[in-house]
C-alpha cells in the first residue's frame, strides 16, 4: 500500500468541521425520515476491483498501515489549531515529554508536548486549569488515538507564568542569589555607566537627559538590546555578556519603560535574571512598571523603579557633590590647625614639665649629694684630724698603731689636721708613760 498525504478537499465540497454535532445528528434524521431507506454506502465487498486493499479478507489492510493513513488524512485534513479544554491527567515522564488531555462537558482529546517544544511554554499546566492550547491534530499510530501535538499552551490569566515565576524564584533563592548580603554597593564617583536597553525607547532618553543634568562628566554607554518579544532574552543575555567582556563600566542599567505586564516577560526569564546576578559590575534593575517585581529587581544589586531613578541612584549631583569637597577642605584645613594648636599646647606643656621635673631631680639628686658627703666626711681621716688626733707613719709610710712599733732613735712622721713633721723616738716610750695631757687631742685641754 503506497502511502500518499492526503489533500483537503475544497472547501466548497468540505464539511464544516466545527459546526455543532447536534446539528449534523440533526441534519442525519432528517434525511433518514424523508427517505424510503438511507442512502447507500459503498460496498468494498461488492467491489469490481478486487485488488483495493481491505476489499476483501484476502487484501486486508494492517492496523499499523490503517493508523499510518489515518494520521496523514488527519494532518492534512487539519492546520494547526488553538483547541480551548480544561487540563486533566497530566504526567510528565522520565523522557521529558509531557502527557495530558483536554476536555470540556462532553469530549476529551488526548495531548502531547514533547520535549523540544516547551521551552515556549513557561511552565507545565495542573490538573483543572483552563487553557487554550496550539497545536497539530494527529493520531498516534501505535494506540490508533487522536491526539493533539501542542507547542504553545496560554492559560486563562496569568497561571502559567505566575506558576514559572515562581518556580524560578524558588530556584534563585535556594542558590542565594535573593539574599541581601550579597548585594554590592554602588561607587560613588563612577566614571562609565553602561545601559542596556533598547535605543529607540523611552527609558535610554529618560536616562540621559538626568544623567546630563546632574553629572556631565560621567561616561554613558549604550549596548542595544530588544526590551520585549520573541529573542528579547536572548538580545538582553547577549549585551550584559559584552559588558563583562569590556570591563570597562563601572555600573550597569538594565531595564526598560514602562508597559503592559505581558510585556515584562523577558525581565521575568530566569537566563537573564542569572545573567544580571553574575555580572561583573555593580548592577542597577531599572523596569518601569512598580506594581511588578521581576526577577531582575531580586537579583540586582539595586532596584530603581523606573530608568530615571535608576540614572539619580547611579550618579551623583556634581554641584553637590564640589560643594561637598569644598566642605571637607574646609573642614580638614581647619581640623589641621586646631591639631596644630593641640600639638604645640601638648609641647610647651611638656616643656614646662620636663624643666620643673628637671630641676626637682637635680634638687634631689642634690639633697642626696649633701648626704652622702656629710656620712663620708663623718667617716673620713682628716674629720678624726680636725678634731685634735694624730696618725704617725713610719719611714715605709705605714701606720704605727701601737707603741711598741716606736723603738728608740726611731724616725717617723707625724701627721696632724693642718700637716706633717718629722719626729724621732728620744726614749722609750714604754719606760716613761706619757701623761694624760699627752693623750688628749689637739685642741681640747684637759676636763
Amino acid at each position: 500500500m503506497t502511502r500518499r498525504r492526503a489533500t483537503p478537499r475544497s472547501p466548497a465540497r468540505e464539511p464544516d468541521l466545527f459546526a455543532p454535532a447536534d446539528v449534523h445528528i440533526a441534519s442525519q434524521r432528517e434525511s433518514h425520515a424523508g427517505l424510503a431507506e438511507p442512502a447507500p454506502l459503498l460496498d468494498l465487498a461488492r467491489a469490481s476491483d478486487a485488488a483495493v486493499p481491505g476489499a476483501n479478507p484476502d487484501t486486508a489492510v494492517a492496523v499499523s498501515s490503517l493508523t499510518q493513513v489515518a494520521r496523514d488524512v488527519v494532518e492534512g485534513a487539519f492546520v494547526p489549531l488553538w483547541v480551548r479544554g480544561e487540563v486533566t491527567d497530566f504526567k510528565a515522564h522520565r523522557n521529558g515529554h509531557w502527557y495530558f488531555s483536554l476536555r470540556d462537558d462532553t469530549a476529551q482529546l488526548r495531548c502531547v508536548v514533547w520535549k523540544p517544544d516547551q521551552r515556549r511554554i513557561p511552565a507545565a499546566p495542573d490538573d483543572g486549569m483552563q487553557v487554550t492550547a496550539f497545536g497539530q491534530p494527529t493520531v498516534y499510530t501505535a494506540r490508533g488515538d487522536l491526539q493533539l501535538r501542542v507547542t504553545r499552551i496560554e492559560a486563562e490569566g496569568e497561571g502559567l507564568w505566575r506558576k514559572a515565576l515562581e518556580q524560578a524564584r524558588a530556584r534563585l533563592e535556594r542558590e542565594g542569589l535573593l539574599r541581601p548580603e550579597r548585594k554590592r554597593p554602588l561607587p560613588r564617583l563612577p566614571r562609565c555607566v553602561a545601559v542596556v536597553t533598547s535605543p529607540d525607547g523611552a527609558a535610554l532618553h529618560d536616562i540621559l537627559a538626568v544623567m546630563r543634568r546632574r553629572c556631565c562628566t560621567v561616561d554613558v554607554v549604550v549596548v542595544p538590546a530588544r526590551v520585549q518579544g520573541d529573542g528579547a532574552a536572548e538580545e538582553i543575555i547577549a549585551a550584559i555578556a559584552r559588558v563583562n567582556r569590556w570591563r570597562g563600566a563601572d555600573i550597569l542599567i538594565v531595564g526598560r519603560g514602562g508597559g503592559a505586564r505581558e510585556d515584562l516577560r523577558a525581565f521575568n526569564d530566569e537566563r537573564v535574571a542569572r545573567a544580571v546576578a553574575a555580572c561583573a559590575v555593580p548592577t542597577i534593575s531599572a523596569v518601569g512598571h512598580e506594581v511588578d517585581v521581576t526577577l531582575c529587581d531580586l537579583v540586582a544589586d539595586l532596584r530603581a523603579p523606573t530608568p530615571s531613578a535608576a540614572a539619580e541612584a547611579a550618579v551623583p549631583v556634581l554641584d553637590d557633590e564640589r560643594a561637598a569637597l569644598r566642605a571637607l577642605r574646609a573642614g580638614l584645613h581647619g581640623a589641621v590647625e586646631r591639631a596644630l594648636d593641640a600639638s604645640r599646647e601638648r609641647l610647651q606643656a611638656t616643656a614646662r614639665a620636663m624643666r620643673t621635673g628637671a630641676a626637682h631631680a637635680t634638687e634631689r639628686r642634690r639633697a642626696r649629694v649633701r648626704e652622702l658627703a656629710g656620712r663620708l666626711n663623718t667617716l673620713s681621716p682628716l674629720a678624726t684630724l680636725q678634731r685634735g688626733y694624730a696618725v704617725a707613719q713610719g719611714s715605709d709610710g705605714r701606720t704605727i698603731t701601737t707603741v711598741a712599733a716606736l723603738l728608740p732613735e726611731r724616725a717617723f712622721r707625724l701627721t696632724v689636721s693642718d700637716g706633717s713633721v718629722d719626729a724621732v723616738v728620744a726614749a722609750d716610750p714604754r719606760a716613761a708613760p706619757l701623761p694624760s695631757a699627752a693623750l688628749t687631742p689637739a685642741g681640747e685641754g684637759p676636763s
